[in-house]
Formats: C-alpha cells, structure tokens, sequence
C-alpha cells in the first residue's frame, strides 16, 4: 500500500515539474528569434536615420571614414583587452 501511495505521489510531483520544463524550454528557444529580431530592428531604424547623410558626398565619406574608424577601434580594443597578439 505504501509502495502505491509513493508511485502516485511521485507521479504527481514528477508530471507538474515536466510540463513547467517543457514551458522553460519554449521560452528559452524564443530568446533567439527575439535577438534576431531586435538586432534587426535596430539596424533599420539605425539605417534609416543614416541613409538621407548618404545624399551629399561629404556628409558620406565623412560617415564613411567615422564607421571604418569606429569599426578598427572596437577591433584594436577588443584584441588588446582580450590578449589576441600576433607575435
């Protein structure tokens, strides 16, 4: 009889603990698509305020040149801090 009332209450312990598992793991496999889609959304709005700057040359190389050179500091930083050398 014990056995029987052990196998039923671990049953019940152990069902609720899966089906709040499987929910963790929907929300989990959502966190990607929601990264994707925020990245993206920033891009174009990023995109979008930049794009009319494109229209006069000057304002483009000058947006040109700030973007290569935000580019290779962010590249030249995260080598030195994170000890990338060559030699």
């Amino acid at each position: 009889m014990t056995e029987v009332a052990n196998n039923a209450t671990t049953r019940s312990v152990v069902l609720p603990f899966t089906r709040v598992m499987g929910d963790f793991l929907d929300n989990v496999l959502r966190y990607p698509r929601y990264l994707i889609s925020f990245s993206l959304g920033i891009f174009f709005a990023l995109f979008g305020w930049l794009k009319p700057l494109f229209k006069n040359p000057v304002t483009a190389v000058a947006l040109l040149g700030f973007l290569v050179g935000g580019f290779f500091f962010l590249f030249f930083t995260l080598r030195a801090m994170l000890g990338l050398t060559t030699a």
